[in-house]
């Protein structure tokens, strides 16, 4: 099956999903099922997806009912944190039986605080300390303002999954800010991290401006960036976590700060909707699907083995290709990383309007 050769190739599967229906159903889709069936040894939430998960949900309103007289921040606060606590007490066994690296459940920050250094401080303590599990894993945004969180909240003993990451240059300074976390941290061994490389948006992005130019040369670079990008990020974790810097870490106990492939739904339907999980398999990674994208590899991915190391000079070669075209990598990921933090904060608004309405019923 597609999903064990996933495994097989050392990437570990995460489901980019999470509701209420999903934590107590008993269908296909529920977690449950996934957990037991499908391979997912994890879960990622972000803002958006909570935000669909409860919007007009009826598994909410009765504890909505119940909060009428709190903020509408703490009744979110609440919904998401319980809903994350229950996820992480169904993977509590694989939680136990990988010893930390897997079974781990993720929640982000109030995303209005992604330029706040101590505000997202303050935040990731306190949603460490109301889930109250030790697999849970507090989002933080991969800004320059949350480099200095993530070192202090590792530091703090508090596993950290590190999103919104666009750029090779931006995700080396996120391991270094994981590096120094470690190093200030009394027991190292109780912290584990990932690191959330965005895919997808990549070539949405590339792709847009590819097709402005009608030359030979930018129709063969149609889909390459993104996974170009990917590949070279874990050729540099390879690099980072081979130095002396990270080998002194590792002999205190230290565990890797694994790259985890984020937004690896496929956006254009001219592209294999299986593309951004086989084609990034390799050890010590993970890739968090959406429930299409997952149910796509369990139906027809072919899984061919690692599938990222041995094309790091193919991967140069596409940067290169780009820039020859003009088009500034540096450019497009800072414009979404700007993009994908603005996002998140609408969706978090959105989501408060909506439960303010509820509570107002």
């Amino acid at each position: 099956m597609s999903v064990a050769d996933v495994a097989k190739g050392g990437t570990s599967i995460w489901l980019d999903d999470l509701s209420r229906a999903k934590l107590s159903g008993v269908d296909t889709h529920s977690l449950p099922s996934r957990i037991a069936h499908d391979g997912v040894v994890g879960v990622t939430t972000n803002p958006s997806i909570f935000a669909s998960a409860i919007s007009g949900a009826s598994e909410y309103a009765s504890d909505i009912a119940l909060m009428k007289s709190v903020s509408v921040d703490e009744c979110v606060k609440k919904l998401t944190t319980d809903d994350v606590r229950h996820a992480c007490d169904l993977f509590r066994d694989i939680f136990s039986s990988s010893k930390g690296i897997d079974g781990r459940v993720s929640i982000e920050v109030d995303p209005r605080l992604a330029h706040d250094t101590a505000g997202t401080i303050a935040a990731g303590i306190e949603l460490w300390k109301i889930v109250d599990r030790p697999n849970v894993m507090i989002k933080v945004p991969a800004t320059l303002e949350g480099l200095l969180a993530i070192t202090s909240l590792i530091s703090a003993g508090i596993s950290v999954n590190v999103t919104l990451i666009f750029s090779i240059k931006r995700y080396g300074a996120v391991i270094d800010a994981y590096m120094a976390g470690i190093e200030a941290a009394t027991n190292p061994s109780h912290v584990h991290s990932v690191a959330s490389f965005f895919v997808s948006r990549i070539d949405s992005a590339v792709d847009a401006l590819l097709k402005k130019d009608s030359s030979e040369l930018a129709s063969q670079l149609l889909g390459k960036a993104a996974i170009a990008n990917a590949r070279l990020a874990y050729q540099l974790f390879d690099e980072k976590f081979a130095s002396p810097r990270w080998l002194a870490q590792a002999a205190r106990g230290g565990h890797k700060q694994r790259p985890l492939w984020a937004s690896t739904g496929v956006k254009d339907p001219a592209y294999d909707d299986t593309r951004y999980v086989v084609e990034l398999i390799a050890p010590d990674t993970v890739n968090t699907m959406p429930q299409n994208t997952l149910d796509a590899v369990i139906d027809h991915g072919v899984v061919r083995g690692e599938t990222i190391t041995q094309n790091y000079a193919m991967s140069v070669d596409v940067f290169k290709s780009l820039a020859c075209l003009g088009i500034s990598l540096d450019a497009v990921t800072a414009e979404l990383e700007t993009d994908g933090v603005k996002k998140f904060a609408q969706a978090w608004e959105d989501l408060l309007e909506k439960i303010k309405v509820a509570q107002a019923q």
